[in-house]
């Protein structure tokens, strides 16, 4: 009988080691070189989005699109969840482009000039027209219709200060300063996701998994799965680098000189 849970436990044992093997699989697709301070992702065409000298690219390799707006100041946040209709943020003039897919400016708003009071400190695409708000006056997420030129506050106050955030058609992320990850609806349904580990950079696939880079190692976490081994390291060839983006199983990885693309397929 002792012998017979020995060899139950090794059984077990190689069963959870193997799952976890099995958990990740990444495998390299591509490098492509090029010179950037900053990569923003890839979109479904195969696009790539960088800034350099404040200067905003759209490349594939052949076609490049370009966009430049001195009297903006710095590019604080990009979002690309739409290719047709690419946001770009600049906090300290409180005001965000939109541009189509030829980087043609199709909307300049100004939040200062809106007529309900809005100092923006986070944006992002969302559905029907609109684009999430993060309203630091009232430290509230609101939606702007940017085509009815209409604002309508979503959430109740947050509390604590925004950490990171990141948002898609219908959700808006954030993490705040104690690490503590939440999720608001359209509807302003806000939902406590639970705690995160320590990150110098994030990416969240959806409300239970993420991936994170801590000391120029990478990570991913299923917050849904307590298995051993969660957080699981994801193995890459780059020993450093800068940040990352993930999605529709590719991940790539930014160094000064380029990026590398992996296929990653995650459960």
């Amino acid at each position: 009988m002792y012998k017979n849970l020995i060899f139950l436990i090794l059984i077990s044992s190689f069963s959870v080691a193997f799952s976890q093997d099995k958990k990740i699989q990444i495998s390299t697709i591509n490098n492509i070189t090029f010179d950037a301070d900053q990569f923003s992702g890839i979109d479904s065409f195969g696009f790539s989005y960088l800034t350099k000298n404040n200067r905003f690219i759209k490349t594939n390799g052949k076609d490049a699109y370009e966009y430049k707006n001195i009297s903006l100041g710095k590019i604080t946040k990009v979002d690309i969840e739409n290719p047709l209709k690419v946001v770009l943020f600049y906090e300290d003039f409180n005001t965000v482009i939109l541009l189509d897919n030829q980087f043609n400016e199709t909307n300049r708003i100004n939040f200062s000039k809106n007529t309900a009071p809005i100092l923006a400190s986070g944006i992002g695409i969302a559905s029907q027209n609109q684009l999430w708000i993060y309203n630091t006056l009232n430290q509230q997420i609101g939606l702007y219709n940017y085509l009815k030129d209409e604002y309508k506050t979503v959430s109740i106050p947050l509390l604590g200060n925004i950490k990171y955030y990141q948002s898609n058609f219908n959700v808006f992320y954030w993490i705040d300063e104690k690490n503590n990850w939440f999720s608001c609806d359209i509807f302003g349904k806000v939902v406590a996701l639970g705690k995160i580990p320590d990150f110098d950079d994030l990416t969240i696939l959806n409300n239970h998994q993420y991936i994170f880079k801590k000391a120029n190692l990478l990570f991913f976490k299923d917050i849904s799965k307590q298995e051993i081994g969660n957080p699981f390291q994801i193995e890459i060839s780059e020993k450093t680098f800068g940040n990352f983006y993930c999605k529709d199983q590719i991940l790539s990885i930014f160094t000064f000189g380029g990026i590398t693309n992996y296929k990653i397929i995650i459960p």
